[in-house]
């Protein structure tokens, strides 16, 4: 499997020949090579997470290609026909198999609604947790992409999160919102977190992959 980052929190999926997309969000540029698209996972309702735009763009290259995420963006981006999943649901999609985590967004303040989020753990080996901390109990994740700027995130948080998943190799998303400078630094906690547990960290920019 090969894992693409894009912009902010969008992955890409490849196996053979088919691909699946994770939360193509407003920070991200539009996606090209949509051809043998299987599926679209949304972890949770946040525009940065999802937009109108992206997902016609999708579903324009494959009408029927089905979108997984919780009841609030099922709510959100009612239109398009979400198929809703919850922490414990397992589903398969293509040559991808799934596995939900999670269930709620990382507060961000008291005064902001807790919505609904879910992690995402792909053929047992890649796992991202959407905007939250949630820790895929029982996986040995080989691959993890790790938050690592976000209104809610606090980098020793972050840092606690990479060494309860203990993954063989990890890379920082969710980073649209932190300066090159902030990057860097919240980058290297999370290459120390990961060293940690025996495992390795690469700094992926937007376009750069990392075969399994």
């Amino acid at each position: 499997m090969r894992v693409t980052k894009h912009e902010h929190a969008c992955l890409r999926l490849e196996r053979e020949g088919s691909q699946l997309l994770i939360d193509p969000g407003s920070f991200t540029l539009p996606l090209q090579d949509l051809a043998g698209t299987v599926g679209v996972v949304l972890t949770h309702e946040h525009p940065d997470h999802w937009t109108p735009e992206h997902l016609r763009r999708i579903r324009e290259h494959a009408s029927d290609v089905p979108i997984y995420g919780p009841q609030g963006v099922a709510d959100a981006a009612a239109e398009f026909g979400l198929t809703v999943v919850a922490p414990g649901d397992a589903v398969t999609v293509g040559p991808f198999s799934l596995r939900f985590f999670g269930g709620r967004h990382a507060v961000i303040h008291e005064s902001i609604p807790v919505v609904d989020n879910v992690g995402v753990l792909v053929d047992e080996e890649f796992y991202y947790p959407g905007d939250s901390y949630a820790v895929p109990a029982g996986a040995d994740v080989r691959l993890l992409a790790a938050p690592v700027g976000a209104p809610w995130l606090k980098i020793g948080e972050a840092m606690d999160f990479v060494l309860a998943v203990k993954p063989e190799h990890s890379f920082a998303t969710h980073d649209m919102t932190l300066s090159r400078i902030g990057l860097d630094m919240h980058r290297g906690r999370l290459h120390w977190a990961t060293e940690q547990g025996g495992g390795r960290f690469s700094p992926l920019d937007p376009g750069d992959a990392i075969d399994l």
